[in-house]
């Protein structure tokens, strides 16, 4: 095995780690040069979810800015982000500004002396997002089923543990349906998820709303239930609820990644 391919193995070892303890990261590939840069095609770096390079080499302190904005970016958005780190002389000659895109590239200024460009490619990797089921009703049976299959890591709680949180995209869906409802609604407004969710009727959930408020709980927290859960789309049986709740789900997940929810709950 050659020096790379000793490289590749330690920042494959060290991102298993770091996807086993649950944390965002970006691998980064420089897959272009021109000029004189001190990576080169090929080289690759393991960056942290706040843009710092934990292992390997894409380049000098002049372009970590620029891999540190983009990997933000790529792990914020859920989205590859493919940068082109150039000096000003070559950025007036395609007529661009620095953080426009061109040829499907977002031009960034490279600052250093030697005024090379390095295209770098840089791909994020996230603990997938978290659903919370409360209750073991054929709703929530159904619900567990059938999420892993559109990327949600299921757990299955109780109203009396609090759940391990893993990720920074959690959502709560309360699918007790008689069985403890009260407890398990405290429990899941308590972890302030990113959403939360009740199965149910309105008229029901009125009744607990009134409960949650004696109980100490703030209008605003509770406000933030969506009751029923799920889409409106005539849904009967418990895998039709659960396919009206995932539906909902992924709207959650896409307005998140577009910074639609406080990420810091």
């Amino acid at each position: 095995m050659n020096k790379f391919e000793n490289e590749d193995k330690s920042i494959l070892d060290l991102a298993q780690g770091l996807a086993a303890s649950g944390q965002a990261f970006s691998y980064a590939t420089v897959i272009r040069t021109a000029g004189a840069t001190s990576a080169k095609p090929g080289a690759k770096a393991l960056i942290s979810s706040d843009g710092q390079i934990l292992k390997g080499w894409v380049g000098g302190g002049c372009i970590r800015t620029s891999v540190a904005t983009a990997t933000m970016t790529a792990i914020r958005t859920g989205a590859p982000q493919l940068i082109s780190v150039m000096p000003q002389e070559a950025i007036d000659q395609i007529g661009a500004s620095v953080g426009e895109e061109y040829e499907g590239k977002k031009v960034s200024k490279n600052g250093c002396p030697s005024e090379g460009t390095v295209d770098i490619f840089i791909e994020p990797h996230m603990p997938p997002p978290q659903l919370v089921i409360y209750g073991k009703a054929p709703v929530a049976e159904a619900l567990k089923k059938l999420a892993p299959q559109f990327g949600w890591a299921v757990k299955v709680a109780k109203e009396d543990v609090e759940p391990r949180i893993s990720s920074k995209l959690v959502v709560i869906v309360v699918a007790t349906q008689g069985s403890n409802d009260l407890k398990s609604l405290s429990a899941a407004i308590k972890l302030k998820p990113t959403f939360v969710s009740f199965v149910g009727s309105k008229r029901k959930f009125t009744s607990l709303k009134a409960k949650l408020s004696n109980n100490g709980f703030a209008d605003t927290d509770i406000g933030k239930v969506k009751a029923p859960a799920g889409l409106d789309i005539g849904a009967v049986t418990p895998e039709e609820i659960s396919l009206s709740i995932l539906a909902e789900l992924l709207q959650v997940r896409k307005n998140f990644r577009n910074g639609a929810y406080d990420e810091s709950n």
